[in-house]
């Protein structure tokens, strides 16, 4: 099966038809590509919504993203992202392994066919010029005949005339063997031109015509082949992001697997536990006697039982009611205790006036808690204008406890932070001691000095609120422990009695909670300098380091480097922008931090690991 036999006259079907197979070709990767644009916009499209629906950082949405509903939703947005990460590999790899592809095929594909098409036009030129020429020959010789047939018949006639002379004669018949020779020599010249095409004519339909064809059909094939691979490898890069788009389902399976009602359940009671005990029972109220009617023993006062007080807020002297229950006139309140630790209520005097149970009913739902003390009047002013008290007073107890909790770990936390950068200027200072060359050390001491300003208000305000979770938790510091904490409890010289309140601290229902310790935050201030600086034992090397520029050591306790020469590192950046290094036994000193390129050795004692 061969076009080049089989279609031997049919160029300009063929023509149209190989021109039809890059059209589709064409088409093909123009569908391709716009696969490609769909799969990009999928996933953006796929990004902007995993985007979208992601909790904002710092506000009131992030926090309610604890329970594990919310997580399995955070984690489902989060494999959304990864999954529209797949559709950006698929379109990257269906652009660089057959869009590209198949482009620089298409322009291959162009130049053999018109090469081999140029080729067959040639031929059939040529074909077309050897057949003119036999024409031609023909119509020559056809004529000389009918000219030589002429001059034979005028040479008869003139012979035949008895009245034309000899010489008339003589001439004709010269005349008639000239045209004779004529046809003689064009039938000799047709004869070898018609040879000569016939020769051509086979070669052209035999040879050069089948040559060409089969190119052709080859061309055309491996067209055809090269399509089929590439729609192979359309199918493949599919195919190969199926396990990893599988991985991220799976994790959204896992995700929805986690979800611990009982969990979210106990987060709620968390979140929104007031600490409140329930309200008691309701006395009988007697309407049938014209007396006035006095508190009996099952009063509110004494449901829970005349020695056990109960539990009550913002030191109101009964028990918080039921919403249908509120008095319209509620008795004087009993003067608030001054001491924190003081009992919030105190007995009920044995008579007061009641009032109709319909008034209760009716001033539920306007009705506000009445403020008892001072104390109480201060903060709902507070509340009023829209200010938050500073020891979150408005707060039920439990959550209070929580929020004074999270701001006593975020007060340490600044602690430390302050102090971290209170030992860099000290050690900055005493560098520049040893060395006056690298700086003044006296323009340290107005930041220092701020520093440890800085420190001391944060640790008066931890006091603060120390003291009120310890209100908050029922257990308040004795007054001698009070004044050694004004005298210098946090001073850096008695680090042992810091953690007092807060190591011994118990939780409303009775579990112990671990609190950030705060031995770092009284760690001794005065540190001993000489064995940094000590050069009778070298230290060991903790890593090793890469000078990314020159650095001209000209300073005493510096040392000179050349790019990219490699060291050892003796001590890493304490937070002076310097870092100790050595070359050999003989020479180290301190260089920029930022002049080298460190590398420490996670297994060397004292060393960091940076992530």
């Amino acid at each position: 099966m061969s076009w080049g036999t089989e279609l031997w006259d049919q160029f300009d079907n063929l023509e149209k038809h190989t021109q039809w197979g890059i059209d589709i070709l064409e088409k093909y990767i123009k569908f391709v590509k716009e696969r490609t644009e769909i799969e990009l916009s999928y996933a953006k499209q796929l990004r902007n919504l995993s985007k979208k629906y992601q909790p904002k950082k710092n506000s009131k949405e992030e926090e309610e993203y604890k329970y594990t509903s919310c997580k399995a939703f955070i984690s489902t947005l989060n494999e959304m992202n990864d999954y529209a990460g797949q559709h950006e590999v698929i379109s990257e790899n269906m652009a660089s392994q057959i869009i590209v592809d198949l482009a620089r095929y298409v322009q291959e594909l162009k130049q053999e066919r018109k090469s081999n098409f140029h080729d067959g036009r040639k031929a059939q030129q040529h074909i077309e010029t050897c057949w003119k020429q036999l024409e031609s020959s023909k119509r020559r010789f056809e004529r000389d005949c009918k000219e030589a047939d002429r001059a034979q018949q005028y040479f008869e006639k003139m012979d035949a005339d008895i009245n034309v002379t000899k010489a008339d004669v003589e001439k004709a018949r010269q005349q008639a063997q000239i045209r004779h020779q004529m046809a003689e020599d064009s039938k000799a010249d047709y004869s070898s031109i018609l040879q000569k095409f016939n020769h051509e004519q086979h070669e052209y339909y035999h040879t050069h015509i089948p040559n060409i064809f089969q190119k052709i059909q080859e061309m055309e094939e491996r067209r055809i082949v090269r399509m089929g691979e590439s729609m192979k490898t359309y199918a493949e890069v599919d195919r190969q992001v199926i396990p990893i788009i599988g991985k991220c389902l799976d994790g959204i399976v896992k995700a929805a697997e986690s979800i611990d009602q009982k969990n979210d359940s106990q987060l709620v009671i968390e979140a929104y536990k007031s600490g409140f005990e329930p309200p008691g029972d309701i006395e009988f109220e007697d309407y049938t006697q014209p007396m006035k009617r006095t508190v009996s023993d099952n009063s509110l006062s004494n449901s829970r039982g005349e020695g056990k007080p109960d539990l009550k807020f913002g030191g109101k002297s009964k028990g918080k009611l039921w919403p249908f229950i509120k008095k319209n006139k509620p008795p004087p309140p009993p003067p608030a205790s001054a001491s924190p630790s003081a009992v919030p209520n105190g007995p009920q005097s044995p008579k007061q006036q009641k009032e109709p149970l319909s008034h209760r009913f009716n001033e539920f739902m306007t009705s506000k808690p009445k403020i008892h003390c001072f104390r109480s009047l201060k903060r709902g002013l507070s509340l009023k204008l829209g200010a938050t008290p500073e020891d979150f007073s408005n707060l039920p107890p439990e959550q209070r406890r929580k929020k004074l909790q999270q701001k006593v770990d975020e007060l340490n936390k600044e602690i430390q932070k302050e102090m971290d950068q209170r030992d860099a200027i000290t050690k900055m200072k005493d560098v520049y001691l040893k060395n006056p060359q690298m700086g003044d050390p006296a323009s340290l001491d107005h930041k220092l000095a701020e520093v440890s300003q800085n420190i001391e208000k944060l640790r008066l305000e931890t006091q603060k609120f120390e003291a009120w979770l310890a209100e908050v938790e029922g257990r308040l510091p004795a007054r001698n422990e009070q004044a050694r904490r004004q005298s210098g409890l946090y001073d850096s010289q008695n680090p042992p009695t810091v953690n007092n309140c807060a190591q011994d601290r118990e939780s409303p229902d009775g579990s112990y909670t671990e609190e950030q310790s705060q031995e770092s935050e009284v760690k001794v201030l005065a540190t001993d300098f000489d064995d940094e600086f000590d050069d009778e034992e070298p230290l060991p090397a903790i890593g090793t380091c890469k000078a990314l520029y020159t650095f001209e050591g000209q300073n005493e306790g510096t040392i000179s480097v050349v790019e990219g020469e490699t060291l050892y590192v003796i001590e890493e950046d304490k937070g002076d922008g310097w870092t100790r290094i050595r070359r050999n036994e003989d020479e180290e000193g301190y260089v920029p931090t930022s002049y080298v390129e460190v590398c420490l050795d996670k297994n060397a004692k004292g060393a960091k690991t940076y992530i």
